[in-house]
């Protein structure tokens, strides 16, 4: 606790919290695994990882069905985050289920980048110290994704989905996926070359039929302030009825910012287009405001 509480003031990734969350995490998920072969299934699909807070404690919740095919024996079930639709669109576009996986980081903004990022936001535009941390988050969790991958002998992750959970005020990123093989992607040599895709199973189905295959998942983040001008005008105009322009443009440039770091991550990995692509904005403290981009780099 002491540490972590130091590590909050430094700012990034809080590892000690980071572990906690996927040791809970990780118990929940062998214990429905565990569950599973106790009734001899030989798959879990629909799989969820959930953090459920109880008035200072915190319970690691992991739900899925049971199911059985017609010559499975129930040793090693598979799981995955597909629920049946999904799983019929992931098996039918030949990417094969091993294992839910999930990539998490605890992370917070910290006060030296509190501090410079608090003096910054006066004027208005990019943040690089909150973009910053942001960024490399962000990346973290996809990163420990790809190691379970690998760890489970796969080439691919699927359908993976990306949430941002609030937690003893700092925030939590999660992503969760599964871990699969096709026989026509590439054999990693290393956690950096599991292919990696944000879109569901069935945008998944669709895009194999049009003779595309994934290559990763790309994400851009900005953080942008309005400043103490922008502020100050904006909230004049919010008197009044219609667009608040500064609002506007301060998020159409947040926008195009993290659009071009996706662009240029598809470039980097020979990519003919990004796919499924979505935009969130999230307003933090301050007046500033996050932009994340995340979708997928297919050839």
């Amino acid at each position: 606790g002491i540490t972590s509480s130091l590590r909050t003031l430094v700012g990034g990734e809080v590892s000690q919290i980071t572990s906690v969350i996927h040791d809970g995490r990780l118990n929940a998920i062998e214990r429905l695994h565990q569950e599973a072969r106790n009734r001899g299934a030989d798959g879990v699909t629909g799989m969820s990882s959930e953090i459920v807070q109880h008035f200072g404690n915190v319970e690691f919740l992991s739900v899925g069905s049971c199911v059985k095919t017609r010559d499975g024996g129930g040793k090693h079930p598979f799981s995955t985050s597909a629920d049946g639709k999904e799983l019929y669109c992931q098996l039918d576009a030949g990417f094969h289920p091993i294992k839910f996986v999930f990539g998490n980081v605890a992370y917070s903004i910290g006060l030296g980048g509190g501090l410079m990022g608090a003096l910054r936001s006066i004027r208005r535009g990019e943040v690089p110290e909150y973009s910053g941390v942001f960024y490399r988050t962000r990346h973290l969790a996809l990163e420990r994704i790809q190691a379970e991958a690998f760890a489970a002998k796969a080439n691919s992750v699927v359908g993976i989905r990306t949430s941002i959970i609030p937690y003893q005020g700092m925030q939590e990123m999660v992503m969760v996926g599964t871990a699969s093989r096709h026989p026509a992607l590439p054999e990693p040599a290393s956690a950096a070359d599991v292919v990696t895709s944000g879109l569901t199973n069935e945008e998944m189905w669709n895009l194999v039929r049009l003779g595309f295959r994934p290559i990763q998942l790309v994400l851009g983040v900005s953080v942008y302030a309005l400043g103490v001008v922008g502020g100050v005008a904006a909230f004049i105009k919010s008197f009044e009825r219609g667009e608040v322009p500064q609002l506007s443009s301060l998020i159409y440039e947040a926008r195009a910012n993290a659009l071009l770091q996706v662009k240029r991550q598809a470039e980097a990995c020979g990519a003919d287009d990004v796919v499924g692509v979505k935009t969130y904005v999230y307003q933090l403290m301050g007046g500033l405001i996050e932009f994340l981009v995340i979708g997928t780099a297919v050839k």
